[in-house]
């Protein structure tokens, strides 16, 4: 069976459900370390604001992965649905854009170096900028 671009969409779903369980997995014992009492009248940045910074990077990398992310599926499905998700540039650049948001993840979860962090998130753009480029040439 040949590849489409369905399968980088996929794996960042996935990568996503990795990252959430990764929080919950550190998010959860720090709260009782820190003995958080869970009061629904506090933003939840007040509320977690106790909680050492290693723990909160997942948390804020998962709300990453809810962002710009949806632009990803958006075009990647739109290639998939006008024909233009078997092609291989577009593939290719399907796969860069997840292996980016990985690096992105693997630096923001880990050592959070906001440079180099930076750097993965506009290399990552940049990917998805001429992933949708080519979407348009498909569907107008």
């Amino acid at each position: 069976m040949m590849e489409s671009i369905l399968a980088p969409v996929t794996a960042l779903v996935l990568w996503s459900l990795v990252i959430w369980v990764w929080m919950y997995a550190t998010r959860l014992p720090a709260m009782s370390r820190a003995r958080i009492k869970l009061d629904p009248t506090l933003p939840s940045g007040q509320l977690l604001s106790g909680l050492p910074p290693d723990v909160r990077w997942k948390a804020d990398n998962y709300n990453h992965l809810m962002e710009q992310p949806t632009l990803f599926y958006a075009t990647a499905l739109t290639l998939a649905v006008a024909g233009g998700g078997l092609d291989a540039v577009n593939i290719g650049l399907a796969w860069a854009y997840v292996g980016l948001r990985v690096a992105h993840s693997l630096v923001q979860t880990t050592v959070n170096v906001i440079a180099v962090r930076f750097g993965l998130f506009v290399l990552a753009t940049l990917t998805l900028a001429a992933l949708a480029l080519r979407t348009a040439l498909v569907v107008f």
